[in-house]
């Protein structure tokens, strides 16, 4: 772990919230006090809306603050900085029309054919988030608790995953959530994400702390840690909070 991280970064959810939720009030407050001392990113295969819901609208006032605060939704194949006003993309990399339709058919009828295409769902399994494809087999607003007996084990997303590898070998086909499987370009994973981030702000990636709930091998914040990026692994938003209350006192407040 670096003496004094130059940048802290976090996974989402299951990280600073619940799977698809609002952050709570003290990470809100934690996260603005960490961005008044050094870099702040999230980072996760959610689109920007969901960081929107989850994160942008729950954080307090606090513009100069904002301003360091970095967003990388669909595992940094997009970049959002805070523009004074809002935050706005730096940069989109979208899949072609050709990968997208390959992927969404790829993914669609080998969910149907293990028998993981659900009748009855919280919203749309398939989503097109620009430069990436998801995959969410209860739907994108299912509630933590049905999606966490959805697949306990992990084994329907793996077997899944391994189907639409097959399927469509020249892109990226990774476990996302708790019940989502993620399609990308290949080479797109959280440890892409990261270099992108050490590429934007100058900040080599010995001098980030990542904190994250699935650092273990089969999960989707590994490869944060095995590109060197010193982690954190928490178990829970609160978790994070406690780690976070004893972190920033260490910190030097930004001159």
């Amino acid at each position: 772990m670096p003496a004094t991280p130059r940048l802290v970064a976090f996974d989402l959810d299951d990280t600073l919230a619940p799977s698809k939720s609002p952050i709570e009030s003290p990470i809100g407050d934690l996260l603005i006090a960490l961005a008044e001392r050094v870099e702040v990113a999230i980072i996760s295969g959610g689109q920007i809306q969901q960081f929107r819901m989850q994160v942008v609208d729950r954080l307090p006032e606090a513009p100069e603050a904002l301003s360091h605060i970095h967003l990388l939704p669909t595992c940094g194949t997009q970049y959002f900085r805070h523009s004074g006003d809002d935050f706005a993309a730096v940069y989109a990399r979208e899949l072609t029309a050709d990968e997208k339709s390959r992927a969404l058919a790829a993914v669609e009828e080998e969910a149907k054919r293990l028998g993981y295409w659900e009748a009855e769902t919280w919203g749309p399994i398939l989503e097109d988030r620009g430069s990436q494809i998801t995959f969410s087999a209860l739907g994108q607003e299912a509630p933590v608790d049905a999606k966490k007996a959805w697949d306990p084990t992990s084994a329907k997303k793996s077997a899944l995953r391994d189907a639409v590898a097959a399927r469509v070998p020249d892109l990226e086909v990774r476990s996302g959530g708790s019940t989502s499987v993620d399609i990308t370009r290949k080479g797109i994973d959280k440890a892409y994400g990261m270099r992108q981030l050490a590429e934007e702000t100058g900040i080599a990636l010995d001098d980030m702390l990542f904190y994250g709930d699935r650092l273990d091998a089969d999960g989707n914040d590994y490869p944060v840690l095995a590109i060197g990026v010193p982690c954190v692994a928490v178990e829970g938003w609160e978790d994070t909070a406690e780690k976070l209350r004893a972190l920033i006192p260490t910190l030097p407040a930004r001159g």
